[in-house]
């Protein structure tokens, strides 16, 4: 099985944030971005605290 390999850019993250922001679900966003729901998922789990969503740049790279 291959594994497609992919890392956000900045823009997608601010995207996301904004999209969040506005209520969108993670499949809105991932279609809008170009991303499948499952890296927003990760994405926002992964960069959001008490706050709310953080974007930033991250090494980690999505499967």
């Amino acid at each position: 099985m291959n594994k497609h390999h992919h890392q956000l850019t900045q823009e997608q993250r601010y995207q996301i944030g904004s999209l969040r922001d506005s209520d969108k679900s993670y499949e809105a966003i991932g279609n809008i971005i170009g991303v499948d729901k499952s890296i927003v998922s990760r994405e926002l789990k992964r960069n959001s605290d008490a706050s709310g969503y953080r974007p930033k740049v991250d090494s980690s790279v999505f499967t």
